[in-house]
């Protein structure tokens, strides 16, 4: 069962969907117009009820197969990320400093065209949940559909997320069990010395000297703190202080990330950054205020499921095109929360980018129209092989 022909069929349509999602993106929980025209898709494709407003501007629409059966979500995202597109395509986006950089326009046009096919067909027996979300990059949309209700709301046996991966071969499935993206924490921290001439450091306690001794130390965290065999990454990328080059500032801000996969890992990170950071600034007669705000957990593929997406991928691909994912990834991914309360598993489709070529979070990224019918046709036989049709 290779690409589904109905689908194939519109594959001129999901383009046009893509484009147009493509050139008016919308940041977290601001995606009014990209939810209205999902919503105003899914009633004009026939589901049986599209509900609107969950976790802001999420969108689920409910399709019933023939008959009683099982249930199973599709999950997309909808939101783009604050980049100032630089593609230079046609359908580039028109909102300044806002585009999709992720590939999310289409994620979401992916799960339309399998709604589509599936409101036409009914092929199965049971319900599909097409969920769309919000925020996945930086407002943890999928944690407040989950704690709002989403899978009490609509039971579900199992949820399945995909996303683009532009290095691997175009039309290539990839799949892994246990994790495949990494939890995620944000570093904040507030270095307070006492500002003086730079002539005169005596009469002041530098907070840059001291901001750059954390940043050095820090280094040694996951090399002498956690099991060799397993991962963890601490980075500071931005450094804010000063004002003048001959003052010394009052105050200095640090910001980064923290990546883990094991709960415990995640905890001697976060232990060890609090007591370097504050041991060291109190060493040097100064404070440290530290933040790590832990954002996302681990993305954890469940075995049974991944072997169904798997299966999946393999119908509509073939075997040659679904690999196993060799190695996880440290990227983090709110899909992880619906994860963590439901079974479920997350792919990667390739979409045939080479190593020169703009990657995701780029700003000349543009998501790949190739794959789209490949996708749609992977959420499709995702329900109808899971809710055969009975009778």
């Amino acid at each position: 069962m290779p690409i589904i022909n109905r689908i194939a069929e519109f594959h001129d349509d999901m383009t046009a969907w893509r484009r147009d999602f493509h050139q008016h993106p919308e940041l977290n929980f601001q995606e009014v117009r990209t939810a209205g025209i999902v919503a105003e898709k899914l009633r004009e494709f026939g589901c049986d009820e599209v509900i609107t407003g969950i976790a802001t501007t999420g969108v689920v629409g409910v399709i019933r197969g023939r008959g009683e059966g099982g249930a199973i979500g599709l999950r997309a995202d909808m939101d783009a990320l604050p980049i100032h597109e630089e593609s230079g395509v046609p359908h580039a986006s028109v909102t300044p400093g806002v585009m999709h950089a992720c590939g999310h326009d289409g994620h979401t046009t992916m799960l339309l065209g399998a709604a589509r096919y599936l409101a036409e067909t009914r092929n199965f027996s049971g319900t599909a949940f097409m969920i769309f979300q919000p925020a996945e990059e930086m407002g943890g949309g999928g944690e407040v559909m989950v704690k709002e209700g989403l899978f009490e709301r609509f039971p579900m046996d199992r949820v399945f997320g995909l996303h683009n991966w532009p290095g691997a071969p175009e039309g290539t499935f990839l799949w892994r069990v246990g994790p495949v993206m990494a939890a995620v924490a944000d570093i904040r921290i507030t270095v307070t010395g006492k500002g003086a001439h730079g002539a005169m450091p005596h009469q002041g306690n530098d907070p840059i000297v001291i901001a750059s001794q954390i940043v050095t130390a820090f280094q040694s965290i996951v090399a002498r703190n956690v099991e060799p065999v397993e991962a963890g990454v601490i980075t500071i990328g931005k450094i804010e202080g000063g004002m003048a080059f001959n003052v010394i500032p009052e105050v200095v801000n640090l910001r980064g990330t923290a990546r883990w996969y094991l709960p415990e890992v995640g905890d001697i990170l976060e232990s060890k950054v609090r007591a370097l950071a504050t041991g060291i600034a109190a060493a040097y007669g100064a404070e440290a205020e530290v933040h790590f705000d832990r954002m996302y957990p681990a993305t954890i593929n469940e075995e049974a499921s991944t072997a169904l997406a798997a299966e999946a991928a393999r119908a509509v691909a073939g075997d040659a095109k679904v690999e196993r994912l060799p190695k996880p990834t440290m990227g983090g991914e709110d899909f992880s929360f619906m994860l963590n309360a439901k079974d479920g598993a997350y792919l990667m489709l390739g979409a045939g980018r080479s190593p020169e070529d703009p990657q995701v979070h780029h700003p000349r990224y543009d998501f790949n129209d190739a794959v789209l019918p490949l996708g749609a046709s992977w959420w499709a036989t995702m329900v109808e092989r899971q809710l055969p049709r009975r009778g």
